[in-house]
């Protein structure tokens, strides 16, 4: 039986990294993470699994980010019954962010359902609940870096730090094979900047058959500063965002993102290089983090730094729902960092729907925005945003800061290739869109991996690995989605784009006879006719449920 590799996430997209690795002897899973961006994305989470839980024998875990566990519960809920191996920092995040993502779906699937029954609409179940996440914990074994374990019949592995995040790791893994060397691979996991705030530089080793890399900046030079040109241009943002005297919105990744910004924040007002302003933490979860961090303190990069900044007075955390809501009644500048770092959920979605349509608001985003998530749409210059099934006209000021993304940039990627040469076989690009991985590609093909020697896998393509080069199974499994649905605003966005056009339509007519005359003729289109529908001539222009009303709105 061939070594196979299954790309089940992660696959010309940046989010759901979860890879099945099976020698025959063993199948062993590589992550297994949520799926964000458009609705058609996000959609995957809830359907079964692409394999039978129950047929893996162990994971290995690059790092704690929701886009590479998310599922994990739900997985431990289908039937795993391995061992999920991870750094000790990586296990400690998990113990915090797997059961606050239980809850957060607790909390929105009780939203959806009362819309639902509302409607006369189905109720649906969460992915899995506070308890699953809870449960899912006892299945994590701690393993240090460079040591190597042997998590499945035929397979030893070890970590390297990937300098992402705390505990964030690089997979080298080593496949036995029968009157053969054996087959060594890197999973690259996500690889961390030259300049990153608290993470050392990352590591990884040379000589290998197979590497699997991330290409989320592909082709993109951020043209990263270091840590004074860094904090020059945060120091200027924030002097803009209190010239305009509202709020400074700052949605972040509960981990390691929020503590690097508070750092740097509480830094540049100590020492004068910023107007001072109480910067509240509105996520129970970022607090967690942050207590987690502190117990690593010693082996991070500036950690006395991150220690001091969150004992300032400048600091306020906030814990419960009521505290949260108080904070819209602040008035004047000051900073609110809340989760999530792209706007899909979380605490920011409400401080956005109450301060978007405000002049005096900023909002600073602080890393990559996956196409379809609301962070996105804002940083495309977005008009309107939905939010909670709200139209919100977009006022604020809208900024981009990349200096705090934890993912290195396409010269990065290529100096880090660089370091790992020579590569025997093949090297597969995942976790990136299709314009990341092809500028990747490209400036790869100089000496570095020959294009030919370069994969882009789809979703749930399977490769077989053991031949004189990686080929496509020939017999492929049906790929849940059309993957070219995948990194693209689907139709859901789309809709929205057309309700609020038609609303803006409606708004600016002359006057009721021209509001009515441009709904006739809506009708009409619908109806697939030029007469009017005998349904229109009784309704009229004014009456009767909306599209909106009927349930087109989420």
């Amino acid at each position: 039986m061939p070594i196979t590799l299954a790309f089940h996430g992660a696959a010309r997209t940046v989010t759901g990294s979860c890879y099945v690795l099976d020698t025959g002897a063993a199948r062993v899973l590589i992550d297994c993470g949520m799926f964000q961006g458009s609705k058609t994305e996000t959609e995957l989470n809830f359907r079964p699994f692409p394999f039978r839980a129950a047929d893996i024998g162990a994971m290995l875990l690059t790092h704690a980010h929701i886009d590479h566990t998310g599922l994990i519960p739900k997985l431990v809920k289908a039937g795993f019954g391995g061992r999920i191996h991870a750094t000790p920092p990586t296990i400690d995040l998990c113990a915090i962010m797997l059961p606050d993502s239980g809850h957060i779906q607790e909390q929105e699937v009780r939203i959806l359902n009362e819309r639902n029954r509302r409607r006369g609409l189905p109720e649906v179940e969460p992915i899995y609940t506070l308890i699953d996440a809870t449960q899912a914990l006892e299945r994590f074994s701690p393993v240090a870096y460079k040591q190597w374990f042997s998590p499945a019949e035929g397979i030893r592995a070890r970590y390297w730090n990937a300098g992402h995040l705390l505990g964030s790791a690089s997979m080298e893994v080593e496949v036995a094979r029968p009157n053969a060397k054996p087959l060594r691979l890197l999973f690259s996991g996500d690889i961390g900047t030259d300049h990153k705030l608290l993470e050392h530089d990352p590591e990884a080793p040379t000589d290998l058959d197979i590497i699997v890399c991330e290409s989320t900046y592909g082709g993109r030079d951020r043209f990263e500063r270091a840590e004074a040109a860094r904090r020059d241009l945060l120091a200027d943002e924030i002097k803009a965002a209190a010239a305009r005297g509202g709020a400074l919105l700052i949605p972040s990744f509960a981990v390691e993102r929020t503590q690097e910004v508070v750092t740097d924040l509480v830094w540049l007002m100590d020492h004068g290089r910023a107007p001072k302003a109480p910067i509240f933490i509105d996520s129970p979860l970022a607090s967690k983090a942050t207590q987690v961090f502190r117990k690593y303190a010693r082996d991070m990069e500036n950690g006395d730094l991150l220690a001091r900044a969150f004992s300032s007075d400048y600091v306020h955390t906030t814990e419960s729902v009521d505290d949260s809501k108080a904070l819209a009644r602040f008035q004047g500048f000051h900073i609110v960092i809340s989760a999530s770092g792209m706007a899909e959920a979380g605490r920011i979605r409400h401080h956005l729907k109450n301060h978007l349509w405000q002049k005096s608001t900023t909002v600073l985003l602080v890393g990559f925005q996956a196409v379809g998530t609301l962070g996105q749409i804002l940083e495309s210059g977005a008009e309107h945003v939905t939010i909670m099934g709200e139209d919100i006209r977009v006022a604020a000021t809208i900024r981009s800061f990349e200096d705090y993304s934890g993912h290195a940039d396409g010269p990065e990627l290529v100096a880090w290739l660089k370091e790992r040469l020579p590569v025997h076989k093949n090297l597969f690009l995942t976790h990136g869109e299709e314009e990341a991985q092809l500028a990747l590609a490209d400036a790869l093909k100089d000496g570095i991996v020959p294009p030919d020697c370069i994969i882009r896998p789809r979703l749930d393509e399977v490769y077989t690995l053991d031949g004189a080069a990686c080929a496509l199974l020939a017999e492929q499994p049906r790929p849940r989605i059309d993957p070219l649905q995948l990194a693209r605003l689907d139709w859901h966005n789309d809709l929205q784009d057309l309700i609020l056009d038609i609303a803006d339509e409606v708004k600016t007519a002359g006057d009721d006879k021209a509001r009515g005359v441009l709904i006739r003729k809506l009708r009409r289109a619908l109806a697939g006719s030029d007469q009017m529908p005998p349904s229109d001539r009784r309704r009229g222009p004014i009456s009767g449920p909306s599209r909106r009303q009927q349930g087109f709105d989420e």
